[in-house]
């Protein structure tokens, strides 16, 4: 052997065969081998960590806490305390293996939050969201500095002044990820509040890590002398390296790619080796190995490879991996160390000052900008919510000052979802509004609506739709347009208020195309179609809570008609096919919550009829009338669309023959005071619809562009046969669906019924047996629950339909016909 090898400074020893065993037949404990521990280890802290969620979610706790009380429970606090259980299981020589694994999970689970996040939003940002964030970490950061003192007499190996940074930053950051989920369960994420939340914590995030940064670089070195300077240098360098060369060559990548395709798994698999490279570079130059791959994730745009990344990744690291890390913070944490009533006390009065500082600073900028008390209480409540950032900080501390601290930062973000429950009520945000619709809507008001999108397909017929509503200068139509999609691989849902997007600025993603197109489309519409004024918003979440989106945006923008596209789409040879099935559940969830009156278009090419004049074109309506609050509320739109120069309305209303057995009334003698008469709900519905027919055919004596037919019907194959025969006449059927009302004129038609949310006459006109080509509108009244218009606005019937008898048609002050649809969407590309 040569002599350069005879002598060794240091000698390792290393047992191959110690990582996997031979068997527990040959003799051998798995347990001593550290792939079969590993695997146990692993295991344990998994099935803990769910069962913990699982028991903790009626508690609406966010997972984080399930994970560091899951290695609490397995760590020296309990299960840890028997030497059996802490040295078969967790003995000290499987830390390193576990640690560089939970690192790894780390590591990736951090990129993918950067991933997650979207800069823009902090460009959309305003100052408030700014100041908030600001404001929320400067008193918890003093706090941290007054305690760093007390604190740091056990903890000598760390500095005073790195101390100081790094309790500074536990207290005052705000955990974006977790704070996303808190906001997601409670249905506040697409709430105003909740988007400052949001913004303020991404700010305050972004300026924790930056912190962390400065904290890390000044822990690694003794003194702050040029090395330090050099470390953050060398970080700034990494991030513009990062910004200015990786993320041209990603969307170099992500052009490469053909529209509607998956990125290839050589590019998948050199953007997942990055983060491991860019881990090692910031690890070599002194900073967090975490903190380059957060920034390596961050210069990811948004899109089809972000999502291809987390659909990738987030399953395994955030299930698997991630659980690791907070349980060895568990498993590190030993309650035992925090023993008097001296170290207790300053313990609650760490949690209780922090969080009152956030609260305090927070609550002091929301009064500053006019927002409510409690809105502004409960948001520093959620800026209080702790989670990853503050975990790799305190890794740094001695054990008492780590139990004490990972205890502040449980408590901290367990209290936020209970006291913000009791604390804020999301009614108080809304002033009760009457006009929920059409009928309550004033003749001299703006008409509002809600118009949901889920495709550029649904677009052309809507603003046909919207240009047929008849907007005038006494009554304009205020639209805000909802462009629907799904949320697939993002931390939360969001809510998108669109502002106009400067020309030649490209999509970064086909979703913020069609977006695009769609606002283009809307925003022509507004330019030619005079009094329309039209806000645009893009709902991101998933399919099953998507409804309540719709139903926030429609009570917070007080609007009276909500506008839904049909599931079904027409083929070229006329017959309807399924867009999405999912489409359909979300029409059925906002008919069931709605607060407001909801329309469902079955579009069959609305708007593509014969033009009378110039670019004017003519549309044939048909409302059918059998009784009921929808078709009260169907025929007041379609005398508000008839009212349009260019528009004829034909009102068929369905009277029950003889035929019918009616109930009997003989022996009685009206108006005897003697006798007690019982009126029914159908008695009172019916005396409703025949003053408000009465009411309607008087308005529309000297009304040439409507006709008005009464036709007698015995049962639902006479009703049908009659709507059958005037089917190819009209563009648009206008009808009620007929919610909570038994006719014998549609007896029988719901037996076959395909879409029973279409009810018995829209489901029958937007069948593909019916062979119409006409689209149908199919309308839904809002029915109040007694509250919100309590002592707002009488509900007789002399009363009821105020607003809508007092409206009379006025076609002298409509502008210049405005371009059809399809005009809008040619311009619009």
């Amino acid at each position: 052997m040569p002599p350069h090898n005879v002598t060794q400074d240091t000698i390792v020893c290393y047992a191959p065969l110690m990582i996997t065993s031979h068997g527990i037949w040959q003799g051998d404990n798995p347990l001593d081998y550290s792939l079969p521990l590993f695997v146990l280890q692993l295991s344990l802290v998994v099935v803990t960590t769910r069962i913990l969620v699982f028991l903790l979610k009626p508690f609406r706790q966010p997972r984080v806490i399930s994970e560091i009380l899951g290695g609490v429970i397995l760590g020296p606090s309990v299960l840890g305390r028997f030497s059996i259980f802490a040295n078969a299981i967790f003995p000290l020589r499987s830390v390193m293996i576990l640690e560089t694994m939970a690192n790894i999970g780390l590591l990736y689970f951090l990129f993918l939050v950067g991933v997650e996040m979207d800069i823009a939003v902090i460009r959309r940002t305003g100052r408030k969201a700014i100041l908030i964030a600001v404001a929320g970490m400067i008193l918890p950061f003093l706090i941290g500095i007054s305690f760093s003192f007390l604190l740091h007499r056990g903890t000598q190996f760390v500095k005073q002044g790195t101390f100081i940074l790094f309790l500074g930053v536990a207290l005052s950051v705000t955990a974006f990820p977790v704070l996303a989920r808190i906001l997601a369960e409670l249905k506040l994420i697409n709430t105003e509040l909740g988007r400052i939340a949001m913004s303020s914590a991404l700010i305050n995030d972004m300026c924790a890590w930056i912190l962390l940064a400065v904290a890390i670089a000044l822990a690694e070195n003794e003194r702050v002398n040029l090395t330090t300077v050099w470390v953050i240098l060398s970080s700034a360098g990494f991030i513009l390296v990062c910004i200015f060369v990786v993320r041209p060559l990603i969307f170099w990548v992500i052009q490469k790619t053909p529209e509607g395709e998956s990125v290839s798994e050589f590019y998948i698999c050199l953007i997942l080796t990055g983060v491991m490279i860019s881990g090692f570079i910031t690890d070599a130059i002194g900073t967090h190995s975490v903190f380059g791959a957060f920034i390596f994730g961050l210069v990811i745009p948004n899109g089809p490879l972000g999502v291809t990344l987390i659909e990738r990744l987030e399953d395994f690291v955030s299930g698997l991996l991630l659980p690791l890390f907070f349980a060895l913070s568990g498993l590190k944490t030993s309650v035992g160390a925090i023993n008097g009533a001296d170290t207790w006390g300053i313990l609650a009065l760490v949690i209780i000052l922090a969080c009152a500082g956030k609260v305090a600073g927070t609550l002091l900028v929301a009064l500053l900008y006019q927002m409510p008390f409690y809105d502004g209480v409960t948001l520093g409540l959620l800026m209080n919510t702790k989670g990853l950032v503050e975990m790799i900080v305190l890794n740094v501390l001695d054990d008492k000052s780590f139990a004490i601290m990972v205890v502040v930062a449980l408590v901290m973000t367990a209290v936020i979802t209970p006291m913000v429950t009791i604390i804020y009520k999301p009614t108080r945000r809304f002033a009760p509004y009457k006009r929920r619709t059409i009928l309550k809507t004033k003749p001299d008001s703006d008409f509002r609506t809600l118009v949901c999108i889920h495709t550029p397909r649904n677009v052309p017929s809507i603003i046909n739709l919207l240009d047929a509503s008849n907007p005038n200068q006494k009554s304009p139509l205020s639209v805000h347009v909802l462009h629907l999609v799904e949320l697939t691989g993002r931390a939360s849902a969001m809510l998108i208020v669109h502002n106009s997007r400067k020309s030649g600025r490209p999509a970064a993603n086909r979703t913020q195309a069609q977006s695009d197109h769609i606002i283009n489309a809307f925003e022509n519409f507004e330019q030619h179609a005079g009094f329309v004024s039209v806000q645009p918003l893009t709902a991101i979440s998933p399919y099953s809570t998507m409804h309540e989106d719709i139903c926030s945006v429609a009570e917070d923008k007080h609007v009276a008609f909500i506008i839904l596209p049909f599931h079904k789409q027409q083929t070229v040879d006329g017959g309807m096919e399924v867009t999405n099935p999912a489409y359909r559940i979300i029409n059925q969830n906002v008919l069931a919550n709605s607060p407001c009156s909801v329309g469902i278009l079955v579009d069959r090419g609305f708007g593509g009829a014969t033009r009378i004049a110039g670019n004017q074109i003519s549309h044939s309506l048909a409302a059918v009338f059998i009784g009921g609050p929808d078709d009260r509320e169907a025929l007041a739109f379609a005398w508000r669309m008839s009212s349009h120069p260019g528009s004829t309305l034909t009102v068929m209303r369905f009277v029950a023959g003889t035929d019918i057995e009616q109930p009997s009334t003989s022996g009685r003698v009206e108006n005897d005071p003697r006798i007690l008469t019982v009126v029914t709900d159908s008695d009172r519905e019916k005396q409703e619809d025949d003053e408000f027919i009465h009411q309607f055919r008087t308005l529309i004596e000297n009304e040439e562009s409507i006709v008005y037919t009464e036709t007698v019907a015995n049962n639902g194959e006479e009703t049908v046969g009659a709507i059958r025969s005037v089917g190819d006449v009209h563009d648009l059927f206008i009808v009620g669906r007929g919610q909570g009302t038994f006719s014998p004129l549609t007896a029988g038609l719901t037996d076959w019924s395909e879409c029973p949310e279409l009810g018995a006459i829209g489901d029958l006109l937007a069948s593909s047996d019916f062979a119409a080509t006409a689209s149908v509108l199919v309308i839904q009244q809002y029915v109040s629950t007694g509250l919100e218009d309590f002592n707002l606005s009488p509900d007789s019937p002399g009363h009821h339909h105020e607003a809508f008898m007092n409206h009379t048609p006025n076609t002298n002050q409509r502008p210049s016909p405005s371009p059809r649809a399809a005009t809008y969407m040619q311009n619009s590309q």
